[in-house]
């Protein structure tokens, strides 16, 4: 049994999972009352109908998602775990064992996570990882559930917490509240915050903002905690027009290893069709949708 919990991820996530199925409940009587679409005018003349609360297959799909991740992202942290301790015992610093040392952890912590988030939409490797969590074009609490399956391929981003001295313990306990946290900003039942707040944490509308697949709002806050990551670097957007949840080529099924292995799937198709080796590191490394003919018109461009 201690093995299976183990794989099934922290004793946080495991305790939060009798909330989850609750808010979850809480939210669908909520919007219940709502229509299923809500007319959308603001997105230019075609007048898109945003979908609106919860569609019971793309609901179990998320659920499905999220217990996935928590047992495969379990297993590998359990094969990384001898690799991070080992560069723990190499650590040039201390500051797990400073005073405040857990406060600093979570602060250092969402910090990489914003690099980790922007450079998963940036970098179609590990957009392959991420492009899950954007899938659904419902946006409620299932929707946070939703969790990829590969996400060990961004280990690496938090790997300068060990070398700074905070313990692998304190790594894990920090980015599970940042993902505890961010469950809650995954709902349209909540407006704003008040305005001091909405300045400093990431909130519901924030993240609505990130979700959306409207032209304003790709690539937007990517913030776990806080929104001032977003302020700092240039990549903060309010939240304006009505949000069109999505992707910008949505991929219609409930599936759940398709939701999760889609993009791998098209990567590993585009790269064994390329006819260079300098597309193939296009296909991987490039942004996502990047292509030899769109690179050779960006250079003409910048010429």
């Amino acid at each position: 049994m201690s093995r299976l919990k183990r794989l099934v991820g922290g004793n946080a996530t495991r305790a939060a999972i009798p909330g989850f199925l609750a808010t979850m409940a809480i939210e669908y009587l909520a919007l219940k009352r709502k229509p299923t679409v809500a007319p959308d005018a603001a997105i230019g003349s075609s007048n898109v109908d945003r979908p609106v609360g919860y569609e019971p297959r793309d609901a179990a799909t998320s659920v499905a998602m999220g217990l996935g991740s928590l047992v495969v992202n379990g297993l590998a942290a359990n094969v990384l775990a001898p690799m991070d301790n080992r560069i723990f015992r190499s650590r040039r610093w201390s500051l797990g064992t400073r005073r405040g040392a857990f406060a600093f952890a979570v602060v250092a912590w969402d910090f990489l996570y914003y690099w980790d988030h922007r450079m998963s939409h940036e970098h179609r490797v590990l957009w392959a990882s991420h492009v899950n969590h954007h899938s659904s074009e419902y946006y409620n609490l299932s929707t946070a559930l939703r969790q990829s399956w590969t996400g060990f391929v961004a280990h690496g981003f938090f790997l300068p917490m060990l070398v700074a001295g905070f313990t692998p313990a304190q790594i894990a306990r920090a980015g599970e509240l940042n993902l505890l946290y961010q469950y809650w900003v995954h709902t349209e039942t909540i407006d704003k915050l008040p305005s001091a707040a909405e300045q400093i944490v990431n909130s519901a509308s924030h993240h609505r903002v990130h979700h959306g697949a409207n032209p304003q709002y790709l690539d937007r806050n990517y913030a776990g905690i806080f929104i001032i990551w977003d302020r700092l670097f240039g990549s903060f957007e309010p939240e304006g027009e009505r949000v069109r949840y999505g992707l910008t080529k949505n991929i219609s099924t409930f599936n759940p290893a398709q939701v999760a292995f889609h993009e791998w799937k098209a990567m590993a198709n585009d790269v064994a069709n390329a006819t260079s080796w300098r597309d193939r590191a296009g296909y991987v490394f490039g942004p996502p949708g990047w292509t030899p003919e769109g690179a050779s018109q960006r250079a003409i461009d910048q010429n």
